[in-house]
């Protein structure tokens, strides 16, 4: 087990409190600390006596990854363990499938886009199902929300211009939102700007009466504040669309590849497929692609974005269907022993109080550690109350 130095992206959505004080650093930090990455991705791998992580899989895969693993998935670790920290909304996004990644991938090769242009899409053949567990309280729009409850929410909302669009749901209260997302996300700007007003009218009044379910009242409060932050931008519309979502520390939520989704607020560990492919549709100054958007979007609705989690190896593993990574989640006492035991690489990121291995190997909360397959059976120990996440494949 080695310590491993995460690589900090100062993305503007980015929280100056939460990652610095996790960490016992100043508080507030000098620039946004939007993420922390501990993984091997070329475009920000951590450290490990300081030298990349891809680097120093790439010196011993077989060392690093074990040959389950790098028959599995390469001669690459196929995870990406992170601290997202949002002060405001990121991005309304989703992610492409493998075979979209790799089609984008080569695709923007061939026509000679640089891998950091701003107008790149795909930075990496690789696609991007992630998990987000919560350590504050987070908020989140995830997934498509039900069609009878989207007909129910416009209904309430009780917008002349909005009716107008509410044709296009699914007459059933089935099938997927095609349709209507693709024709509010590709609003010409005058009808755009009279729908965002139409719909900020309806929504404030629903909120000052709060009559309606609470968690239509919930879509409409963050309809008004994603329009405040991004006044006009399409995005608030594609936001009426989606699951509003309030997790408390220790629950998490899953998305697949090709789910639409914006985290808007709080501090939680992020665990995903190893990828930066990124396809926007608003609430952000970063690159929009509407047409790649929605050439990677899946339109069906989800009901539950809410992950399970199952008892495993003395804490929580959550349940995902993927094999690209795994995640448990370990609340220990003071004393307490936790084996990591794997026949594949793992990241152990400590997220409250410390602890210790037999070697003096110290981990901190803030921080985390690289175990290659080749020292499966490391033992650590809590020093107080602590909190660690292994994540593994």
């Amino acid at each position: 087990m080695e310590h491993l130095e995460g690589a900090l992206r100062p993305y503007p959505w980015g929280s100056h409190t939460l990652i610095a004080q996790l960490r016992g650093e100043p508080s507030p930090s000098p620039q946004p600390q939007a993420e922390l990455w501990f993984g091997a991705h070329p475009a920000a791998p951590a450290t490990v006596n300081g030298q990349g992580l891809d680097d120093a899989i790439a010196a011993d895969p077989a060392a690093a990854l074990g040959k389950r693993v790098q028959d599995a998935h390469g001669d690459q670790l196929p995870f990406l363990v992170k601290l997202l920290a949002a002060a405001a909304p990121l991005s309304i996004q989703a992610h492409p499938s493998l075979e979209q990644a790799k089609e984008g991938f080569e695709r923007e090769n061939a026509e000679g886009i640089e891998l950091n242009s701003p107008s790149r899409n795909y930075k990496d053949p690789n696609h991007k199902p992630e998990l987000i567990v919560a350590l504050t309280e987070f908020r989140a729009l995830a997934g498509f929300r039900p069609v009878p409850d989207t007909a129910a929410f416009f209904a309430e909302l009780g917008s002349p211009e909005l009716d107008r669009y509410a044709t296009l749901l699914p007459t059933d209260g089935e099938g997927d939102l095609r349709a209507l997302f693709t024709t509010l996300i590709s609003l010409p700007h005058q009808p755009r700007v009279e729908l965002i007003e139409s719909v900020k009218r309806a929504a404030a009044e629903l909120v000052d009466k709060r009559n309606a379910p609470a968690w239509m009242v919930e879509a409409a409060e963050v309809y008004l504040e994603l329009n405040q932050t991004y006044p006009g931008d399409v995005g608030v519309l594609a936001a009426l669309l989606l699951n509003v979502l309030t997790l408390a520390p220790g629950e998490a939520a899953f998305l697949r590849a090709g789910q639409l989704h914006a985290y808007l607020s709080g501090l939680g560990v992020e665990v995903m497929a190893n990828s930066d492919n990124v396809l926007r549709g608003g609430l952000t100054t970063k690159h929009v692609d509407v047409p790649e958007l929605v050439k990677v979007l899946d339109f069906s609705t989800l009901e539950n974005p809410r992950a399970e989690a199952a008892p495993s190896h003395g804490g929580v593993e959550f349940q995902l269907p993927v094999d690209s990574f795994a995640v448990r989640m370990h609340a220990l006492d003071d004393g307490d022993t936790l084996a990591v035991d794997e026949d594949g690489p793992a990241i152990v990121l400590c997220t409250a109080g410390e602890v210790r291995g037999a070697d003096g190997f110290v981990l901190t909360q803030g921080n985390g550690a690289w175990v290659p397959a080749s020292e499966a059976a490391t033992e650590i120990t809590a020093a107080g109350k602590s909190q660690v996440f292994v994540a593994t494949v």
